[in-house]
Parts: structure tokens; C-alpha cells; sequence
């Protein structure tokens, strides 16, 4: 078999192929074939909106779900998946409304509901083929064909069903709460969706003085920083608990906290009375804005635990209508409930009467309005984070308004329990931020007033009986209407079923009310099957899922709408593992924007970079749960470093393969016929995958990555390639050069599985041309053999390896070039015994005539050693200087015991001391002559003075080097035979005159001419000299 070259097209270009190919072939249907009768390992996919284009943040959270789903199919099991279609909702309606130019609900009524839907259907599937395409050209493997669909009737049929359970368990009431409602969208929002929308902004906070009744120029000073509330004001508030002051300033007296009385009043005032805050209770005062009528008592001061002293003055004000805590308060104490706000977010009565509250120039109106009355005594800027629409990014109004509730707070411990059963990567997401917020967890306001949603299955009867329909068959049975289980199951087509009321014989309306869109998203563990009308089987084998992952967002989103249902119906959590992803900015850590220019286009990178080297970009830069700096200089750099080096290690391999006639997978060969260097690389394989298999199965990615890009890079390439090169050049194919041809096949064909999840395209080119299988992501995932990882072996290279390291560190030092060589390198005799016989690839490796191994390093170094004064400042005291002394007198051998981690005994003083390295300070310098490297254990020492010889070898094998890059660039034949030509001063002469033999070997030159008017310039080490070459 003659192996492939790879595609030199543009990286972009191979993969699109390569797609072709994956998607010709089904080979997602494969792998899920191929693994009929195994164990299954359950994904779900969060529903994503396709009436947006895809972003950069959307090929993180793809590849970690492609990433696992590839893997997991590879290690064995059944990973069926497919694609989920978020279809409802205020985005989809925000859009339409812009297209059609539309500015609220009123434009939508007149167009007419039917129409409207209609135009919210066929928008959401706007950029449904760049998604497709994004999906494919990024190498994510899922059904696209067969998604699930939120908008679809069995979708919607499943979550009446589930509604219906809520219904018969008495969990859905009808409550007037105060609601965080977006006056553009004119529909409340759920508490985990108001989560995701905070804002920082600058507000204007007032503190206005309400008049005490009965009590000459007595006021209270009430803090907010919603004047706009102010109209609707019935009563103050305090904390019961802490201390308030009545304050003689400026003529006036103020009651404020008393831990608050210098930062409102400042220095100048006197304390006149003193009072607890239940001492205030019922304190009555005049109303502060005469605007609205109330209808019952009003205008005094009550008591809340919630009232704190941080800011403000200690009393705050109470508008039932706009705040939880306010309409607690008033429930407490029966006031009134004043809202002269509609749902547009718009005043019904007073002098601002039909201007947005929430305007911020309307928020100046208003004070200049109280300042020309007399009724400020404070204005003040703060910056504050207030909630603002996620969808429409309006300001919230929190408003009073009729909502329908699950009574989630009934089964919170349920919820709570079965989220202690799920594996949270990182831990501290579950445990911390989603677990601490659903200890505080509220009900969920489920009901929209919205047009394009699931329509919430609840009948009303105006004699009070209500019922909810679980099913289509159940509402054909109980409709008055003729209709059929086709019905469209959307408004306005459901408004127009009625059903007769089993209390009373009348006619039952459907609520107008849709469900919050997340219902719909946290129903698909079951509506995705639309279970339980059909597919019970494979429902039960697909709930629990293995595995789900979605950004840190989701926490109160998704998450949190999945594990609420499945805990309610279920009885436990819906997913066992949550990857959960952080947000991506731009590489100086700001939020990508497209008004800001710093916006990553997806398809733009991936067809400049090919989606590979996005994709291990992506995973290799930073663990996925922390902020991803995007950077395309990191892209660049993982592509020359890693794809790159795996490619050309495969290239080597298959040119002299092909060269040779050898194919790796018709022979076998025996592992005690290996060089050490082969057991060594197999070792090291082995642990690769068993240290990438514990990291994969602990949801680390980032180490995997990282793991494969240093094996493929260090070991396989920069080491086990580069240093058996003559085998693979060797004349004869004896079982020496076989051996390189098979472990090297052998570890690149396991490299291209192990990095087949994380790069789907390089693994599935270079795999498949040294199989000639059909696919990589049809194979098993490598295992590894405990028996072959040979912690010995291992040893002996890395350190070897290490100290090369610190020898080249050396040479870099002192300038002197790789190619110029010294006459020896001097090593730690105590690693004699296990590196010895490794000298000669030392020797090679740092181009050293000699290697010796050394004790008496004091001949060859100077060494300082001093108190490390931070650890034993305290040890010794006094005794400090006789420590110093002792030290000096130190023999090379204790030194050498301290380095190594042993301790040696010292008496100073009267007393013995056991010293250790940290309590000294060692230095080295070398002798004249040499230089020395160190680590934490071992040294290596040069000997960098260079004699006419070694001079002369240097630049014979600079030549060597300059005549094998001029081969390249004239692009001739590794075998063809030259005729080398120079032309160089004395010293260049002298040099190929002496290592003739050495030049003409390296080079395949069968004859080396001196030749005038040469052109090709190069500079061997400060000789210019001029060369060429030609075929023999």
C-alpha cells in the first residue's frame, strides 16, 4: 500500500471536502449503527433560536457537545443526537414587530393575531440554513434532519400534558404579585430570567421630607431611587430593630436612623428625642404628593426587617403596586393599592399622564417638579445595577399584575436534593451559584401576555370553575366546536374552542395567556419524544441524560427550567453531568460588540483558519468554565504548533514509507526486539491515554488538549522522529528499521483517535490515509496497557531530555550555535548508573566530543552558599553570624547532600541543628573555561573553550546545513546524488579540505568544487561564502 500525501489545499478547503464526505456518507448514522445493542449515552441539546445569525459563542458550546457525543460514541456507547429549535417567544416577536414596524401590542391586535403568528413561524427559521451550514463547516456531528421543534403540535401537546400534572397536584394558582414586567414586550418576566438582565446604570436618588402630622416642622426623610414611585406612595417604613433620631437642623426637625444622621445631615445638627423603630409604628403624616384618592387608611409609618441602614437615611417609602416588599407590607397592614401606571409602562392619571415611567428625562421632570413645590431636600446621582428586558434591554417596571404561578416553592426541597445529585464541571457553578439561588428560589410566574407561544391549556368558566386540557384527544372530546385532533394548537386557533362547564352547563374561554418560552425548552426532555402519547421505550431510555452543557447563563435559564419539570414529574434530575462554558471576549478580556468593531464573524475565522484549529484554540487556551480572551495570534500559533507538526510527522512517515515499500500493517514486531527509545515512546502513549482518558472522564478538556499537543509536539516529533531519522534512512530493512516504521504507525494511528472528538477533520484525513478504514469517528477510542508504561525508561530519557535542555540553555547563553561543536559535557556522577549508556545520544544531541560523569564539581564550579535569612531569622537568632561562619567551611559533598534533599548536621553554638535546603541560599558560577546549567536536582557543566578543530568542524557543518536547505529550495529528490560548489576564504577551505568525507555523506554530494561567480550567499559562522549545487 502506498500512503496518500495529505491535501495541500487551504485548510478551509480540505475540511469542506472532508465535510462532503461525512455527510455523503452519513457518518453520524454510522457511528450510532455501529453501536446497536451498547450501552446508551444520553445527550440532550438546549433548543437554540435560529432567527439570529451564529456567533463565536456558539461554536464554543457546539464543540463541548460534539467534543463528548464524539467521544463517547468512540469509547463504545450509542450517543443518539439531534437538534433542538427554540421557536417561540418575545425574540421571534421583537423581530416581526421590526419588520412590519410595529411599536407594540396595539399594532400587533389590529394586524390580527393569525397573521402575526404566521409571520413569527416563518421567521424563525430565517437563518436556519447559516446554522446548518455553521454546524456542518465547524464538524459538529448531529441530526439536523429530525430536529425537535418547540413550535410544533407534539412539542406543545407534551407540555399540556405536563401542565396538566401541575393542574391536578394543585400547583398552579393565580396570584396578584408584583411582577418585573418589560413595558415594551407588555409581559411580565420570571425571577430567573430577570437574572440574566442587569444593567449598570446612573440613577437620580431623592430623599423628600414627609410632614408629621400634629407635630410643628417634623418631617421624615424618605430615600429612593425610583421617584416616579413616589405618586403612589400610602405609607414609610422602618426597620423595627434599629435606632431613629428626631434632629433639630436648620431650623427644621428630621427623623432619620440614627447610624445614617452625619450622612444625611452632616455635622450641624442636635439630637432632640431618641426612638426605636417600633416606637415609630403608626406615626401618621400628610400625604406627600395629593394626586391619587385612597380608599381605606393610609400615610403612616410601619415595620420591616427588611428596612437596612447602607444607605439612604433608614425610613423608605411604600407603593404596593411597584415593589415585592412594598405589597408585603401592605398586605401586613391593609393598605391601598394605588397604580397609575398601564401596561405599557405609561401614567393613567396626574401631570406626567401618558409618558413611560421609566424615561429617564421624564425622571428629571419629576424632581424639578418637587423642587418648585418645596418637597426635596436631596437630590443625588448613584450608580446601581437595575434589571433591565433580556430580550428588548427596556428598563423593568416592577408592576402589579394577575399572573399564573407553579408553586414551586412546594416542592423546593425536592428540587434542591436532586440537584445534589448532579456532577456540576466546575462543582462550584452547581454547588454555589445555582445551588445557593435555589435556596431563595420563588414561584415561577409562568403566564405571558404574549401572541407567539404555547397557549396555556386553562379554561375559565364565569361561574369560577376552571379546567386544564392535557391532550388533543381531550379537547376534541370536551370542545363545543367541531374540530379534530389536527387542530393548530396556537392562537388565535385554540381562543376559538370553547368547552362546556361540568359545574354549570355554560360555555368555558380559554385564558388568553401563553407560557414563559423557557417551559418550553425545560419540557424537551419529554416533549422531544412526545412522550407520553408515543415512544415510551425509547423515552425510558433517554431520561435520564448523561450529559448536557450550555454557558454559565443557563444557570438560572435552562438549567434551572429542565431540572424544575423533571423533578416535578420525574422525581429526579433531568441531567447526571452539566459542562457548563463562560462567555468569550475579545483578547483584551471586553465583550465583543459589532457597534464596537471587536465582533468575531464565525464563518469569517473558519474559512481564514479552517475550524480545527479553532476548535483545539478554543479548548487548549484556558478551561472552558473561565472567560475565553479570543485572540487570533493563539489560532495561528496552535495551527503552526500542532497541526502543522502532526501533519509533517506524517509526512515523513508516508514519504519514506512509500520510499521503501514498507507498510507497518502486514507485519508485526516482537517488543523485546525494540530499541529502548521505542519502549520509551510507547510508554509515554500509553500514559497519554490514560491520563487523557481520567481528564475526558472528569470533563477536563482543557488537560487533554494540552496532554496530546505536548506528546505530539515534544515527544513523538521534536524527539522519537528527530532522533531516529538514520533508521528510517538505514539501506537495509532489517528488524531496527522495521521497528521505527511500526511504532511510529502505530502511535500516529492512536494519536488520530485520541484527537478525533476535539479536530474532526486532520484526524479523519490523516487516519483514513494510514488505514485506508472509512473514518476515525467509526473507531474505538484507545485504550491503554498498564503493563506497558515503563516508569524506568521514562526516567532515564526525560532526563536526559531535561538535561540536553539545560545544555542547549547553555550554548544559547553563550551564543554558540547547535551545529558548532565542543569537546565535552560534564554530568553528576550519581546518574551514571542510570544514563551511562545514553552518552552517545547526548554526544549527538548537544554536539559534545565527550561526556564525562563527575564528583569533584568544585573543581569545575564555585559555590555560595548563605542563610535563606527568611526561614531561619527565627531558627537562629543570635547565632545568625556563627551560622553564616559554618557555612563557609561547608565541603563540596555537603553541598551536594543539600541540593539532593538530604540533611546534614551542624552544631552551632551548644546546640546540633538539622539543616536542609530551605534553609540556605545556593549559588553557582562556573570556572574559566566552562559554563553550567542547573534545575532543582541535577547540573550539567560545558566546556566551551573551542580549539582550531572544533572551529573548523563548525563550519563544515554549517555548510552541511546550507547545502541541505538549497537541496530543498531546488527541490530535489532526498536520494539525488550533487555536485556540491563553493567559494570561500582560507578558513572555509581549510574546513572542507579537513572534513571532505563528513560533507560529502551529508550532503550526497559526489564532488566538491571550488567555483568562481557564484550567487547563492551564506554565512558560515562570519565566513560569507557563495555555494551551489546540481544533480550528479
Amino acid at each position: 500500500m502506498k500512503f496518500e500525501e495529505l491535501d495541500k489545499r487551504k485548510t478551509s478547503e480540505v475540511e469542506s471536502s472532508l465535510t462532503e464526505k461525512f455527510i455523503k456518507e452519513d457518518i453520524l448514522k454510522c457511528s450510532i449503527d455501529n453501536r446497536c445493542g451498547c450501552e446508551d449515552f444520553v445527550f440532550y441539546d438546549g433548543p437554540a433560536t435560529a432567527n439570529g445569525m451564529p456567533g463565536i459563542h456558539h461554536m464554543l458550546s457546539k464543540l463541548l457537545k460534539d467534543t463528548y457525543c464524539k467521544y463517547k460514541t468512540m469509547k463504545g456507547y450509542r450517543v443518539l443526537r439531534k437538534v433542538g429549535w427554540d421557536t417561540h417567544g418575545l425574540p421571534v416577536e421583537v423581530q416581526v414587530e421590526k419588520e412590519l414596524g410595529f411599536s407594540g401590542k396595539g399594532d400587533i391586535e389590529k394586524y390580527g393575531i393569525k397573521e402575526f403568528n404566521k409571520k413569527c413561524k416563518e421567521n424563525v427559521w430565517k437563518n436556519e440554513v447559516a446554522f446548518k451550514d455553521f454546524t456542518n463547516k465547524m464538524g459538529q456531528f448531529i441530526d439536523l434532519e429530525n430536529p425537535y421543534i418547540t413550535y410544533d403540535n407534539n412539542f406543545i401537546e407534551t407540555e399540556w400534558w405536563i401542565l396538566k400534572k401541575f393542574f391536578d397536584e394543585g400547583l398552579i394558582y393565580n396570584g396578584l404579585k408584583i411582577l418585573p414586567y418589560c413595558p415594551r414586550c407588555g409581559t411580565g418576566l420570571a425571577s430567573h430570567e430577570v437574572a440574566q438582565g442587569y444593567k449598570e446604570i446612573t440613577v437620580n436618588t431623592v430623599t423628600v421630607p414627609f410632614k408629621v402630622k400634629n407635630q410643628d416642622n417634623t418631617y421624615l426623610l424618605i430615600w429612593t431611587t425610583t421617584p416616579w414611585t413616589l405618586m403612589s406612595n400610602v405609607a414609610a417604613c422602618v426597620n423595627p430593630n434599629e435606632k431613629y433620631v428626631k434632629c433639630l437642623s436648620k431650623g427644621y426637625n428630621f427623623i432619620v436612623a440614627e447610624k445614617l444622621v452625619n450622612k444625611v445631615l452632616g455635622d450641624e445638627y442636635e439630637v432632640v428625642e431618641e426612638y426605636t423603630g417600633k416606637d415609630l409604628e403608626y406615626l401618621e403624616y400628610e400625604q406627600y404628593m395629593d394626586i391619587l384618592k385612597v380608599d381605606k387608611k393610609a400615610f403612616f409609618v410601619t415595620c420591616a426587617d427588611y428596612v437596612t441602614m447602607e444607605d439612604g437615611t433608614g425610613i423608605v417609602h411604600i407603593a404596593p403596586a411597584f415593589g415585592q416588599d412594598d405589597y408585603e407590607v401592605g398586605l401586613k397592614y391593609d393598605l391601598p393599592v394605588l397604580n397609575p401606571v398601564d401596561e405599557n409602562g405609561c401614567y393613567t392619571e396626574g401631570p406626567w399622564k401618558g409618558r413611560l415611567v421609566v424615561d429617564s428625562e421624564l425622571e428629571i421632570e419629576i424632581i424639578k417638579y418637587l423642587a418648585n413645590e418645596d418637597k426635596i431636600f436631596k437630590k443625588q446621582k448613584m450608580v446601581h445595577n437595575y434589571p433591565h428586558c433580556w430580550r428588548c434591554k427596556t428598563p423593568l417596571v416592577y408592576y402589579s399584575k394577575p399572573s399564573l404561578y407553579i408553586k414551586v416553592t412546594d416542592f423546593k426541597d425536592k428540587i434542591i436534593e436532586a440537584n445534589k445529585t448532579v456532577n456540576w464541571h466546575p462543582d462550584y457553578v452547581g454547588e454555589k451559584r445555582f445551588g445557593n439561588w435555589l435556596e431563595n428560589l420563588n414561584d415561577w410566574a409562568i403566564s405571558r401576555n404574549r401572541y407567539w407561544g404555547t397557549p396555556i391549556p386553562l379554561w375559565e368558566c364565569e361561574c369560577g370553575h376552571k379546567e386544564m386540557i392535557g391532550s388533543r384527544e381531550e379537547l376534541v372530546e370536551k370542545s363545543i366546536e367541531e374540530i379534530d385532533t389536527t387542530i393548530e394548537l396556537h392562537r388565535p386557533y385554540v381562543d376559538d374552542v370553547h368547552i362546556k362547564c361540568s359545574k354549570c352547563g355554560k360555555s368555558m374561554t380559554r385564558i388568553k395567556e401563553v407560557m414563559d418560552c423557557w417551559f418550553d425548552s425545560g419540557a424537551m426532555p419529554f416533549a422531544q419524544y412526545h412522550y407520553p402519547f408515543e415512544n415510551k421505550e425509547l423515552f425510558e431510555s433517554q431520561f435520564p441524560t448523561d450529559f448536557i452543557s450550555e454557558g454559565i447563563d443557563q444557570t438560572r435559564g435552562w438549567f434551572y427550567s429542565l431540572l424544575v419539570i423533571s423533578t416535578f414529574v420525574m422525581g429526579k434530575s433531568p441531567y447526571k453531568n452539566v459542562l457548563v462554558n463562560d462567555l468569550i471576549t475579545d483578547k483584551h478580556g471586553h465583550k465583543m460588540h459589532k457597534s464596537k468593531g471587536n465582533a468575531i464573524e464565525p464563518f469569517t475565522v473558519i474559512s481564514k483558519y479552517g475550524a480545527d484549529p479553532i476548535r483545539w484554540y478554543m479548548l487548549y487556551t484556558s478551561p472552558v468554565w473561565t472567560p475565553l480572551r479570543f485572540d487570533e495570534d493563539g489560532v495561528k500559533e496552535v495551527a503552526s504548533k500542532f497541526f502543522s507538526t502532526l501533519k509533517n510527522t506524517y509526512a515523513f512517515f508516508s514519504m519514506y514509507a512509500n520510499i521503501d515499500n514498507i507498510d507497518p500493517k502486514e507485519y508485526e514486531i516482537k517488543y523485546e526486539e525494540l530499541e529502548e527509545i521505542d519502549k520509551w515512546l510507547i510508554s509515554k502513549y500509553n500514559k497519554l491515554v490514560k491520563c487523557v482518558t481520567e481528564s475526558m472522564d472528569n470533563y477536563d478538556l482543557t488537560t487533554s488538549v494540552r496532554l496530546i499537543q505536548n506528546f505530539v509536539s515534544e515527544d513523538l516529533s521534536n524527539w522519537y522522529i528527530r532522533r531516529n531519522r538514520r533508521r528510517f534512512w538505514a539501506s537495509v530493512n532489517d528488524t531496527n528499521k522495521l521497528a521505527v516504521y511500526k511504532v511510529t504507525y502505530d502511535i500516529l494511528v492512536g494519536v488520530c483517535k485520541l484527537v478525533a472528538p476535539f479536530a474532526p477533520f486532520a484526524s479523519e484525513e490523516i487516519y483514513t490515509k494510514l488505514t485506508n478504514e472509512k473514518s476515525v469517528h467509526l473507531a474505538d477510542y484507545p485504550t491503554y496497557d498498564e503493563s506497558l508504561i515503563n516508569e524506568k525508561i521514562e526516567s532515564r530519557m526525560d532526563l536526559v531530555r531535561d538535561l540536553i535542555s539545560l545544555g542547549r540553555n547553555i550554548r544559547e547563553d553563550v551564543k554558540i550555535k547547535v551545529r558548532q561543536p565542543i569537546s565535552e559535557a560534564l554530568l553528576d556522577a550519581k546518574n551514571e548508573s542510570l544514563i551511562s549508556d545514553l552518552s552517545d545520544l547526548i554526544k549527538e544531541e548537544l554536539n559534545v566530543k565527550e561526556v564525562k560523569f563527575i564528583s569533584d564539581v568544585e573543581n569545575y564550579m564555585n559555590f555560595t552558599v548563605k542563610p535563606n535569612f527568611k526561614e531561619v531569622g527565627k531558627t537562629f537568632g543570635p547565632l545568625m553570624k556563627d551560622f553564616q561562619e559554618k557555612l563557609l567551611s561547608l565541603t563540596s559533598s555537603d553541598i551536594t547532600k543539600l541540593q539532593n534533599g538530604e540533611v546534614i548536621k551542624m552544631t552551632i553554638g551548644d546546640k546540633d541543628f538539622d539543616i536542609d535546603s530551605n534553609m540556605v541560599d545556593i549559588r553557582t558560577n562556573s570556572k574559566e573555561g566552562f559554563d553550567v546549567a542547573t534545575n532543582a536536582s541535577d547540573f550539567i557543566i560545558l566546556n566551551t573553550e573551542l580549539t582550531n578543530e572544533l572551529i573548523m568542524e563548525g563550519i563544515a557543518r554549517e555548510l552541511v546545513s546550507k547545502v541541505q536547505n538549497l537541496r530543498k529550495t531546488k527541490d530535489f529528490d532526498i536520494a539525488d546524488r550533487i555536485t556540491l560548489y563553493y567559494n570561500g576564504d582560507d578558513e572555509v577551505t581549510e574546513a572542507v579540505t579537513k572534513f571532505e568525507e563528513f560533507i560529502k555523506n551529508e550532503t550526497l554530494s559526489v564532488d566538491i568544487v571550488v567555483k568562481f561567480n557564484l550567487t547563492e550567499e551564506v554565512d558560515l559562522n562570519g565566513h560569507i561564502t557563495y555555494i551551489d549545487v546540481e544533480r550528479a
